[in-house]
């Protein structure tokens, strides 16, 4: 495959590729994205509209998980990040005190991100709220990933190849967990 080929199929099938791969891992999508808007490869406005749409969208799914942690999804998971229940109130309360001020800054500061999100849903922000609120924080995080990409994304070009295997390392990864999950649990069922 040559170097025009990779570059014909990113042009015919970029913004599809582009959509899974922002779902797991929207930052560094963003710059890579805004390097191949600027090669011309995708259209910067279509792309800008998937790294968004992609962003909340996995976004809802957190905020989906956190909402079914009463029934027992999330708590499992926040306790492997050493979250207890005494901890998981507290920071629920806190939550329902400042949540909007917290979500935006959870979203801009990406680490905090997950538990964030997990914790809107978990106090039932309603979620036009929620919506709302991350969009405005989305909107400028993924303007500014882009335009990093944009401006300094010859660096994306030498290590293109690396995030895009990264990548989908990933999601195979995450493919063949949630398989063995589901697996697991309806063999524990019969």
């Amino acid at each position: 495959m040559t170097e025009a080929d990779v570059g014909a199929l990113i042009r015919d099938y970029g913004l599809l590729i582009i959509a899974p791969l922002a779902l797991l891992e929207g930052p560094v999508i963003s710059v890579a994205s805004g390097y191949l808007a600027k090669a011309g490869l995708v259209p910067l406005q279509r792309v800008f509209a998937v790294l968004v749409l992609a962003d909340l969208a996995g976004d809802l799914l957190m905020y989906w998980i956190g909402r079914q942690g009463r029934a027992g999804l999330a708590l499992p998971w926040l306790a492997r990040f050493g979250v207890t229940r005494r901890r998981l109130a507290t920071a629920l309360r806190a939550f329902r005190r400042n949540g909007g001020r917290l979500l935006v800054l959870g979203k801009l500061t990406h680490s905090a991100g997950f538990a964030v999100l997990l914790a809107a849903g978990m106090v039932r922000m309603p979620l036009m709220r929620f919506l709302a609120l991350n969009t405005l924080a989305s909107v400028p995080k993924t303007a500014v990933c882009v335009a990093v990409g944009w401006w300094f994304g010859a660096v994306t070009d030498r290590i293109g190849n690396w995030i895009a295997g990264g990548a989908l390392l990933v999601l195979v990864c995450v493919v063949v967990l949630g398989v063995l999950h589901f697996r697991n649990r309806s063999e524990v069922r019969k």
